[in-house]
């Protein structure tokens, strides 16, 4: 294809971008990331690394429901084999220049920085920063990939959805029932020193969603405390009490959060979102501590109830 044309491609992408912004008064901006994203992860699924990642995080809302449900720019991946931080950066430089039909969109294999993540000084995983192009515009991305953790049940085959009509991209992603215990398992093990308000809104709305088989929760979660190493809350946890969600410095974390994310389903507040919370996952993390099976189905917005 010839630079004109390519050009021109670009041009048209990045013009049908502005006009859907302004025909359903969306940000523009987080349309180009979100279009810089989903040009960048069709690169992964058709690369021979395809197989090592598993899509994560807050970006699953989209998958799921066709909507993100809160702002969110950047993408999480579980990733599968060598954690090396050189031969990572080495492979997301690698995808930066897959061959694809066109989409308007450049990566810089340059531009790309891998830093380690840490967490209360703990390894958490590798931050990858690049700048993709569309119509010269920049367009910053973030990836964050973790290693080791349990996916339960197995890792599911999803069509990520995609703003125009170019092909999506065709990845393996994590069930909801992981996602719930993933984030739990932080609650818990970081108490009051949590800060990613963000985890409650998302399981809240899961919760709000989904309907959970009770067994599938129940042995996610376990997996996840296993494989962390976390041991399971003796009582209630510090994340699920007034302790917690009465702090000051929580009330303006999650006062920040919803300026920020905008999230399309409200919660009253804070409290209410955890008391929420605690009743969806309280009586899973007892069937654990007391190992009996927890055979109930949760509807959503609902109650634990038993299997008619």
């Amino acid at each position: 294809m010839s630079q004109n044309n390519k050009k021109n491609i670009s041009h048209s992408i990045f013009q049908r971008l502005l006009n859907r912004a302004k025909s359903n008064r969306e940000d523009f901006n987080l349309l180009l990331s979100r279009y810089g994203m989903e040009r960048f992860l069709y690169r992964l699924s058709i690369s021979s690394h395809n197989d090592r990642f598993i899509l994560k995080g807050a970006s699953l809302f989209l998958v799921w429901k066709g909507q993100s449900y809160r702002i969110t720019r950047d993408a999480d991946l579980l990733g599968l084999g060598n954690s090396d931080l050189e031969r990572l950066a080495e492979v997301f430089r690698g995808i930066c220049s897959v061959e694809c039909q066109n989409d308007g969109m450049i990566y810089l294999p340059d531009s790309l920085k891998a830093e380690e993540i840490r967490e209360e000084q703990e390894y958490d995983g590798v931050r990858m920063t690049l700048i993709g192009l569309l119509n010269q515009a920049r367009v910053p991305l973030q990836i964050d990939i973790g290693f080791g953790d349990a996916v339960t049940p197995d890792p599911e085959d999803v069509e990520y959805p995609t703003l125009f009509d170019g092909p999506p991209p065709l990845l393996k992603a994590y069930p909801r029932y992981t996602l719930v215990a993933e984030k739990l398992e932080s609650m818990v093990k970081l108490g009051l020193a949590n800060s990613r308000v963000k985890d409650f809104y998302d399981i809240w709305l899961l919760s709000k969603i989904f309907s959970f088989e009770g067994t599938v929760l129940q042995k996610a979660i376990g997996n996840t405390f296993n494989r962390r190493r976390t041991p399971l809350p003796v009582s209630v946890p510090l994340a699920f009490t007034p302790v917690f969600f009465e702090d000051p410095q929580k009330k303006v974390q999650w006062t920040a959060f919803i300026k920020r994310s905008k999230p399309d389903i409200q919660a009253a507040n804070l409290a209410a979102v955890i008391m929420d919370i605690s009743g969806f996952l309280s009586p899973v993390i007892e069937s654990l501590r007391s190992d009996v099976p927890f055979e109930t189905l949760w509807l959503p917005g609902q109650r634990w109830g038993a299997r008619s």
